[in-house]
């Protein structure tokens, strides 16, 4: 666990403009139970005017959804709203003295190249804020007012191989991953698609964005390389699964030399020594272990003298993969302990 964080009794008042999807739902019931924030407004488009307790009779919340028109009367903002958007708002509430936490891919990747290849859609170079994964940018996300909160595929797959590339000073490198990551319905949001409905998705597995899906140059990023002249081979491929929320990832991944389980195990269990959200299993994790829960968990099922290895990682896509580490990266930008609001 990380060490205790000395706090204050400072409150802290938030806003969310995208309120009304499943990410801002998941933030406003974080936020409400949060000991040291007050929520103050929420902001949608098309549900403006209506009460979170008619979209989500779970939360209790009377608050009535408004329009977003500008205001920065809040001391800390977060954005769920679809890609292109966030870029349009961000640089007004950062200017204001605002933090802000953005849960869209507008601010992910420092390639503007990158960013239109896989987004389709421009933005300049100077659109980057800080990439707010606590378990490798820590001391960064400490010092950080603006943060760009990961993807829920990428912090499935990055927690489950960081600790490799990390290990390069012990003679580990990576020849190749595939990894092929299934996630929950809830993941492609809250509107209405015939695709998604349920006569198309009960009983039902399928793959999408194989080899173009927008996770891919946010993962090599985070591992020190580029999906443009990448230094290892990598593959991945979605999958959308007959589940509500969840992010389960079979991670093979390839080494130059022979691989110690028990080596690998010892590795993984240093890296993640002060990170409280990433659980370490000796046993095979599956998704229903970490639905409604912010943790990460990470099983290595297969270490061989050929250098092959499977690695196991399940999310709540929701939660660690959007909203609750969205709420742990601001824990750290306000110098709380990051589980702050967590422990359910």
């Amino acid at each position: 666990m990380a060490a205790p964080v000395a706090e204050s009794s400072t409150m802290y008042s938030v806003s969310i403009i995208g309120a009304s999807g499943y990410s801002g739902a998941e933030l406003t019931r974080l936020l409400l139970q949060h000991p040291k924030v007050e929520l103050q407004k929420l902001y949608a488009f098309s549900q403006a005017g209506k009460r979170v307790s008619d979209l989500y009779p779970a939360l209790c919340c009377n608050n009535v959804y408004k329009p977003y028109c500008g205001e920065s009367g809040s001391d800390i903002y977060f954005l769920a709203l679809p890609h292109g958007e966030a870029l349009q708002l961000v640089p007004a509430l950062v200017a204001a003295g605002k933090r802000v936490i953005d849960l869209s891919g507008d601010f992910r990747l420092k390639s503007a190249l990158e960013h239109e290849q896989f987004y389709k859609q421009p933005k300049s170079p100077e659109s980057v804020m800080t990439y707010g994964m606590a378990e490798l940018f820590r001391d960064e996300i400490v010092r950080a007012k603006a943060i760009s909160n990961p993807g829920c595929f990428a912090t499935s797959i990055i927690l489950g191989v960081a600790p490799l590339f990390a290990g390069r000073e012990s003679g580990i490198k990576v020849r190749a991953i595939n990894c092929t990551s299934t996630s929950g319905i809830s993941g492609a949001g809250r509107s209405s698609k015939t695709e998604l409905s349920f006569s198309e998705m009960s009983e039902n597995v399928r793959a999408y964005k194989v080899g173009v899906h927008q996770h891919i140059p946010e993962i090599m990023q985070a591992l020190g390389t580029s999906a443009t002249t990448p230094s290892f081979d990598f593959t991945f491929t979605p999958m959308i699964g007959s589940l509500v929320r969840g992010i389960y990832s079979i991670l093979n991944v390839q080494l130059e030399e022979s691989a110690d389980a028990e080596g690998i195990k010892k590795l993984y269990r240093e890296f993640y020594l002060n990170a409280p959200f990433v659980r370490l299993r000796d046993t095979m994790t599956e998704v229903r272990h970490v639905t409604h829960t912010n943790f990460c968990d990470i099983h290595i099922a297969h270490a061989s003298a050929s250098g092959s290895m499977v690695i196991v990682t399940a999310i709540d896509n929701l939660l660690k993969g959007a909203a609750g580490q969205a709420v742990q990266n601001m824990n750290l930008m306000l110098g709380l302990d990051e589980t702050t609001g967590l422990s359910f």
